[in-house]
């Protein structure tokens, strides 16, 4: 849903570009608040968002409201306000934050976001800038990761979540640095509790499998009599007996009952285990 939002929103920022940057109005309706939308925010529920709320220093353009308290400013500008780039806009959201004590701000102009947290003591304004996001400048995916922190599931953790992801880049970037390749950290980080998966061709022989994997829109367990290689072989099998039918399903229970009755060394069933891969067109795994 937030993918579409803000695809949506690059849309109509090409094709209509002249009438947002000089429309704030336009902004609001048509991008902050189809992406604020897409983040589970009820846009014309005053219970949730408040339009045009006082402060001592003037009106924010919106509240965000969780269980009747405020737990962020929005501030809107035209397109052609850079937000990101230019201080005035962000000290005038500080300061409807300050004076109504409102712990973060969100200024946007509907492509570019600046999340801050309002104030802490002996900081700058630009130190407590917690991420900017760009629609038109950063790719798709960092796009939508930073700006789910603005959910309404997610908002009330927005300093923390926003400091893993800040720390999540700096040791990715320090491990690049330190000669690991990209791809295998990715890797890394996905395999976290998941089992440790052998490819079929790349067993020699020795491994006693605990489990034998055939890969399905991910990797489906077979069950394993024997924790054996041969053990594996006869589970592949009887899952190719299970989904055959007619000769080929008779021709599988004959294979698996010589196959049963032989002593086959570790390296033929490796074999074997490659060539039906092969032939059945399946990829096979084990975990040891």
């Amino acid at each position: 849903m937030l993918e579409r939002a803000v695809l949506n929103v690059m849309s109509r920022t090409g094709m209509h570009r002249k009438l947002y940057e000089r429309n704030e109005e336009a902004v609001k309706q048509h991008l902050i608040g189809e992406i604020m939308g897409a983040l589970g925010w009820d846009w014309n529920n005053p219970e949730e968002v408040r339009p045009e709320e006082r402060t001592e220093d003037g009106r924010a353009d919106y509240a965000l409201l969780l269980n009747g308290e405020i737990v962020a400013f929005l501030e809107a500008k035209n397109l052609s306000v850079n937000v990101i780039k230019r201080d005035e806009p962000l000290r005038q959201l500080a300061r409807y934050c300050f004076s109504r004590g409102v712990k973060y701000g969100i200024l946007t102009n509907g492509a570019k976001w600046v999340v801050v947290k309002a104030f802490a003591e002996g900081t700058s304004l630009r130190d407590r800038v917690l991420f900017t996001v760009d629609l038109e400048e950063e790719p798709l995916e960092r796009v939508l990761v930073k700006l789910s922190l603005l959910s309404k599931e997610r908002i009330t953790k927005l300093e923390r979540l926003s400091s893993l992801l800040s720390a999540l880049e700096i040791a990715y970037k320090s491990l690049l640095n330190e000669g690991f390749d990209g791809g295998t950290l990715v890797n890394y980080l996905l395999a976290r509790g998941k089992p440790s998966i052998i490819p079929i061709g790349k067993l020699s022989g020795v491994e006693r499998p605990r489990t034998v994997y055939v890969y399905e829109n991910g990797w489906k367990p077979l069950p394993l009599g024997e924790k054996s290689l041969k053990g594996a072989l006869m589970a592949v099998l009887d899952y190719l007996e299970a989904r055959a039918s007619g000769v080929k399903r008779e021709e599988l229970r004959k294979v698996k009952e010589v196959l049963s009755a032989m002593d086959l060394p570790p390296e033929k069933v490796v074999q074997l285990l490659i060539g039906i891969e092969k032939d059945e067109g399946i990829k096979l795994g084990v975990e040891v």
